[in-house]
């Protein structure tokens, strides 16, 4: 019936409304690209929630610690927890200098240990090197618990007493490892046509090292330092078996609030490092952005 209908002029008129035209290339283009950014993929989903899943609790502290009350019911706005910090935390910022003075140090020298470590293991060839690289990655596979009980070990055995001093190796142990890593990384990637060059213009082993090799391996060098950083300062597991009186960082003043409730001015101090962190990360990523422009 449908075939007599098509014959007909009325059916023909309406096959040809009803039938598709091909699209052009570019409207096919169109509709492709259009479809492709507005369906939701599940890798966007997962990003966003893991995303929403690391800031939230961030952004709850910097909310927080505007709250004029102590606890998690807001009430209005205030600024007296800041005051707080700043004019009447003195045991607070002792214990928060006292991570500075660990981190920065025990990084430090963590950093060179390290960097002089893969430099040696990448660059020369000697029996037990591949001891040496295992031996340097169990500090950073190996639980803190362990490192811990093994540090406070030692020190009980060799009769040192526990304090800063102790604090400071410790860290400077569990941080060499990320150095060790990054730098071996960055040196993977290196260049050794251009030791030759330098050796060939005159260089001494010792220039090398500083003028060629350092310079080039910057970022990792750079990288490994922040990471022992932010280690250190988070670290509370093997700093409490290692720490002794008048060495409290911190995590370990942190911890002994919480059986009589964190106040808000901890929120304070942590929106402080956040921006500090912020704005050292900002200020680096140019700095590393020039370094790679300017080679």
């Amino acid at each position: 019936m449908s075939h007599l209908n098509e014959k007909t002029p009325y059916g023909q008129f309406i096959a040809r409304l009803s039938k598709k035209k091909p699209a052009s290339e570019p409207a096919r283009h169109a509709r492709r690209a259009f479809q492709s950014k507005n369906r939701v993929s599940l890798s966007n989903t997962i990003l966003a929630v893991a995303i929403i899943f690391l800031f939230l609790p961030l952004l709850v502290i910097v909310v927080y610690s505007f709250n004029k009350a102590k606890g998690m019911v807001w009430t209005g706005f205030s600024l007296g927890w800041y005051e707080k910090l700043f004019l009447g935390s003195e045991k607070l910022w002792t214990s928060f200098g006292n991570s500075v003075i660990i981190a920065l140090s025990s990084a430090a020298l963590a950093t060179v240990l390290g960097t002089l470590a893969a430099i040696g293991v990448n660059w020369y060839r000697f029996l037990g090197r591949a001891y040496v690289q295992t031996v340097s990655f169990l500090p950073m596979v190996l639980p803190e618990v362990i490192i811990g009980i093994s540090m406070l070990i030692f020190f009980s055995a060799v009769n040192i007493p526990l304090g800063m001093a102790t604090i400071f190796v410790a860290h400077t142990t569990f941080c060499l490892p990320f150095v060790f890593l990054m730098v071996l990384a960055r040196l993977d990637e290196f260049d050794f046509s251009i030791i030759e060059a330098a050796h060939d213009l005159g260089a001494t082993e010792r220039q090398t090292l500083f003028r060629v090799i350092v310079p080039a391996i910057m970022p990792g060098i750079l990288s490994g330092f922040l990471m022992s950083v932010t280690m250190s300062l988070e670290d509370f597991v093997i700093t409490f078996f290692v720490s002794g009186p008048g060495s409290t960082t911190l995590p370990l003043y942190v911890f002994s609030m919480v059986r009589y409730g964190i106040s808000p001015v901890i929120n304070a101090l942590s929106f402080i490092m956040i921006l500090g962190t912020m704005l050292i990360a900002f200020v680096l990523r140019n700095f590393l952005k020039n370094i790679a422009a300017s080679k």
